[in-house]
């Protein structure tokens, strides 16, 4: 299933200090998604923060690949930088999200976040994103394309703009800020129907608890606020 993974810097400590850190950081990334069996659809590389929006093949596709990962990043970051010590602010957190409801919010929200925060101006400007890759500005051939991304065009030009134009309309940043929350604590997200199911299937809570008496009208179970 689609996963979104967000991983912090200990402390709010910046991961990434230098483009050479960022090219380390993505050419592991792409071994271990091959070793690993770790489909990698999105990124963005923030300061102190990485997230991805990846489908495991395997059950442990997404922990193994995660360790391998972060183990090679910390110790080539560390001689690099002439320090020691945690990089990470623990493990990563990750969510499930039923793609046909969330795919394209979810990659509209991690292509907007370096304008959220205000590193570049235009989501276009920033360079550690797929988004070039997904407009065709640059190839990354070690990226698989979603399933529903073949759904936007009848060719490469028709579904390149039509995914920029569907990141370019935006996403209300109550979504992004539900969706990044959801992966620190593992909630799912999708429609009542897809929870439960996958409620069932791990025998695990998935949504975020109630307090207090339940609302009768809001939110459907994990599901972050939607855009109009």
């Amino acid at each position: 299933m689609l996963h979104l993974v967000v991983w912090r810097g200990n402390n709010g400590q910046a991961v990434f200090r230098d483009v050479a850190d960022r090219q380390e950081f993505l050419g592991l990334l792409a071994e271990a998604s091959v070793a690993e069996g770790l489909a990698v659809h999105a990124y963005v590389l923030l300061e102190a923060e990485v997230r991805l929006l990846v489908t495991p093949a395997q059950a442990t596709s997404l922990s193994r690949g995660m360790q391998a990962l972060g183990r090679a990043y910390v110790r080539r970051h560390n001689r690099r930088h002439g320090r020691t010590g945690t990089l990470w602010e623990g493990r990563y957190g990750s969510t499930v999200l039923q793609a046909e409801r969330y795919l394209w919010w979810c990659m509209a929200c991690m292509d907007q976040a370096p304008v959220r925060a205000g590193m570049v101006q235009a989501v276009e400007a920033y360079p550690w994103s797929s988004h070039a890759h997904y407009t065709g500005r640059r190839q990354e051939r070690w990226l698989t394309m979603p399933p529903l991304y073949w759904d936007l065009g009848n060719t490469p030009f028709a579904r390149e703009a039509a995914y920029a134009e569907r990141v370019r309309d935006g996403v209300d940043e109550r979504v992004c800020v539900d969706m990044v929350d959801a992966a620190r604590h593992g909630w799912a997200l999708g429609d009542a129907a897809f929870v439960s199911a996958l409620q069932e299937a791990t025998g695990r809570r998935l949504v975020k608890g109630r307090a207090g008496r339940p609302a009768k009208t809001g939110r459907a179970n994990g599901s972050p606020i939607t855009p109009n």
